[in-house]
């Protein structure tokens, strides 16, 4: 028969072993990272909405931040976090004048597709 200070022992291995197992490393980050640019990429390739292609690209953006963020956390090097600030800056101007641009246009002809964004050429 076990001992109470036997069973809290064990018991105290296990949710130490299953808190190791629990913990977040930079892998989980980078599955993380590529999922949703996979996703973003599927989307971009499926739909023909310039609304949601639009979307899917900042979210491959996103998702290579977060890599360049893990990357960065991993090396211990400040690089790819200044990198990620000046994207993400380089990321709000492209949303202003993208979203702009696709919200007049979808305005006009709600039915458009990416196809129809061609009209837009000079």
């Amino acid at each position: 028969m076990l001992s109470a200070a036997t069973a809290h022992s064990s018991g105290a291995a296990t949710n130490v072993m299953l808190m190791s197992a629990l913990e977040v490393t930079p892998a989980w980050y980078l599955v993380l990272g590529s999922l949703l640019f996979g996703i973003g990429a599927v989307g971009l390739l499926v739909r023909r909405n310039p609304l949601v292609m639009f979307m899917c690209v900042e979210l491959m953006l996103n998702a290579v931040t977060l890599t360049f963020v893990t990357f960065s956390r991993m090396l211990n090097d400040v690089g790819g976090q200044a990198i990620v600030v000046f994207v993400l800056v380089v990321a709000a101007a492209e949303v202003v004048v993208g979203l702009g641009i696709i919200v007049a246009f979808l305005r006009k002809r709600p039915e458009a597709t990416a196809d129809d964004m061609a009209v837009l050429e000079g």
